[in-house]
């Protein structure tokens, strides 16, 4: 009989204060329920000049194909002002039926769903493979030494994911209500329009950047990316900061900057965006005279894992336990799945993310014993019958 306690286990992770890059003792707690159920664990440590060590870990149980995988992360964002929470963000208390918690819903307490569900499967004894879960302490923050780099070494071993599975909060209401089969890719691209500073009563002596700026981001907020394609809305661009920092009423700036996030589809990639935006940028510099630098930082890229066998797979487990079917969806922000597609099929099944990274963030107790159901659905049927896996290049 399975005696994991999801609640329980969710809670010790809750008690952790691994606000990243910390770890506070989380992965040792995963790694040690781990061990006593029979996985070998690898308890691995990156970090590179400039950043703080990372704690990671993969564990793995049987060396078999095919190898199912579990993905998440252990490290949360700051809780922010305690005083405003109703107890300590890191007590994890239970009120009402709600677990209270920074992490609860993103996502430690996925990761002891993860959990419980390996146990209750092995318990069954029927697993035709092999169960793994790579779990990261440092999706919330730079994502250097986490997720990319234990799939670096995983490839050094020779160690491969036939599918995997990330327990991100992607439920709308309820848990597995929503599979996310794909993420927009995002990028943050920077201007910075240089002219040249003079005196406000002499304007044709200097050259002013902002209305140059402000024609650029006028131009670039008017114009739509594209209409959206079949699995994805359309892309968007939204300025976020429009600075000059001049103080003085009677001197035109020397200097102007703004920034813009991107969320685009996969019509696109950051290359075929950034010339588009430099176009703009070359042509409006040829006219005004001014200098334009563009310059971009991307989070990621899009992607989407084309509904069929596993995304199938996946639906009716959900189905199974839930009576209903769940909507495929790439909606929302980045994950660590972007790293996890190039090595393997991925998707996204979670607990609602209402109330993540704010005040109070809590999970009704029943949606994570649901959430834990859900899992081992999904295993039953994966060892039952697994999905072909993707043909790489």
């Amino acid at each position: 009989m399975a005696n994991i306690d999801p609640i329980a286990l969710a809670q010790a992770l809750i008690r952790c204060r691994s606000v990243t890059p910390r770890d506070r003792g989380a992965i040792a707690i995963v790694a040690g329920e781990l061990e006593r159920l029979g996985f070998t664990c690898h308890c691995l440590r990156f970090e590179t000049p400039g950043t703080a060590p990372i704690k990671n870990l993969y564990a793995r149980y049987g060396d078999a194909a095919p190898n199912f995988c579990f993905a998440g992360h252990t490290d949360v964002v700051p809780p922010g002002d305690a005083s405003l929470w109703q107890s300590d963000p890191f007590a994890a208390e239970m009120r009402e039926g709600l677990l209270y918690g920074r992490g609860a819903a993103d996502m430690k307490s996925a990761i002891a769903a993860f959990t419980a569900a390996a146990e209750q499967t092995l318990a069954k004894g029927n697993v035709r493979g092999s169960i793994s879960l790579l779990i990261t302490g440092d999706e919330e923050g730079p994502n250097i030494n986490g997720t990319r780099r234990v799939l670096e070494w995983l490839t050094e071993k020779g160690e491969r994911i036939d599918h995997c599975l990330v327990g991100e909060p992607t439920a709308q209401t309820t848990p597995g209500d929503t599979i996310k089969i794909g993420r927009r890719g995002s990028m943050r691209v920077e201007f910075t329009v240089r002219g040249r500073q003079g005196h406000t009563a002499y304007p044709h002596r200097a050259l002013n950047p902002i209305p140059v700026l402000a024609k650029l981001v006028t131009t670039l907020a008017n114009e739509p990316l594209d209409s959206g394609t079949a699995h994805f809305e359309p892309s968007t661009l939204a300025f976020t900061t429009f600075d000059v920092g001049n103080n003085a009423g009677n001197v035109s700036p020397a200097e102007a900057r703004a920034a813009c996030n991107i969320r685009f589809n996969d019509l696109h990639t950051p290359d075929n965006i950034l010339e588009r935006i430099d176009s703009r940028a070359r042509a409006l510099a040829m006219v005004s005279g001014a200098e334009i630098a563009v310059t971009a930082n991307v989070g990621g890229t899009a992607f989407v894992t084309e509904p069929g066998a596993f995304t199938d797979l996946l639906s009716r487990a959900i189905e199974r336990v839930t009576g209903s079917a769940p909507l495929l969806s790439t909606t929302g922000g980045t994950s660590d799945a972007r790293f996890i597609k190039d090595h393997c099929p991925v998707a996204e099944v979670g607990l609602a993310g209402a109330t993540m990274h704010q005040v109070n963030e809590c999970v009704p107790v029943a949606d994570i014993h649901r959430l834990t159901e859900i899992y081992a659905s999904i295993l039953q049927d994966y060892f039952g019958a697994p999905p072909a896996a993707a043909v790489k290049a």
